[in-house]
């Protein structure tokens, strides 16, 4: 695989999910091609909190992309040609622990794939690569998204595990029960392979998720509707913005806390 030509134009990277279609002010918004197809939108960069930002609408600018559609190696492989080294993931995410609400966050730290047909992997061969996604997001990133969220008035879980499924349908109330036994606390449509695909390219990922509903499987909610995730979300956009301007300038330059800069070694066969 031919890595990405880095032109330092961002240091961080933002994806905007369901209902988070803006995020930067005063932006100039550069068209970037990769060798996957087209990103979801023009990137937006702007220099805020010291800091050079990136920000992509995963969904696209009006939401026209389904999770099963978005090009995601396309979405990951241009943050990283423009030089983008942390991604940071917020998304609405249902819960499937009566614990955790609607309205709060969760710093995940474990996910589960639950997809299907999507490319999810930037080696297709010659170079036979296997990168270890033990612990799928950033120690580091995801430290400080949690201070971060602390600072702003939210409640924040500091860890716990998606399950990502296919979409664009909303889970039976079977399968919501099986993932809601199986101890997980988070479902959502478009955690994978974007963490993944970050790691392969060496750069720092964490996810935020905001919860927007109760999934079907915990007992005695009413079904999840779409109408109610772009409720929820957009009531509580101003609290991921907070928590956005609170986490960016806390970044370090340096990655030194991590070990993602370094995914790739030892990972090559031969």
């Amino acid at each position: 695989m031919n890595r990405p030509r880095v032109e330092p134009k961002a240091e961080i990277g933002v994806f905007g999910g369901s209902g988070f279609y803006k995020f930067l002010d005063n932006v100039r918004e550069i068209e970037v091609t990769t060798p996957y197809g087209k990103p979801s939108a023009p990137i937006a960069i702007a220099e805020v909190w010291g800091k050079k930002v990136a920000f992509l609408p995963r969904h696209g600018k009006k939401h026209e992309l389904p999770p099963h559609m978005i090009n995601y190696r396309a979405n990951l492989w241009a943050f990283k040609s423009i030089g983008v080294t942390r991604v940071i993931g917020p998304c609405a995410a249902g819960s499937l622990n009566a614990k955790v609400k609607p309205g709060e966050f969760v710093v995940c730290d474990q996910l589960v794939d639950r997809t299907n047909g999507r490319k999810d992997t930037f080696y297709d061969g010659p170079d036979t690569t296997h990168v270890s996604t033990a612990d799928p997001y950033c120690a580091e990133l995801r430290r400080l998204a949690f201070d971060a969220a602390k600072k702003v008035g939210v409640v924040p879980h500091p860890k716990g595990t998606m399950v990502v499924v296919q979409g664009p349908r909303f889970s039976t109330r079977a399968e919501s029960s099986w993932y809601s036994k199986a101890g997980w606390q988070v479902i959502n449509m478009t955690g994978y392979p974007e963490a993944v695909l970050a790691r392969e390219l060496e750069m720092c990922y964490a996810n935020i998720s905001l919860i927007t509903d109760y999934d079907v499987g915990v007992e005695g909610i009413p079904p999840v509707s779409n109408e109610e995730v772009v409720r929820v979300f957009t009531a509580n956009n101003a609290k991921l913005r907070a928590l956005l301007e609170r986490l960016i300038p806390s970044i370090p330059e340096k990655r030194e806390q991590c070990t993602c800069a370094t995914a790739l070694k030892g990972a090559r066969m031969g």
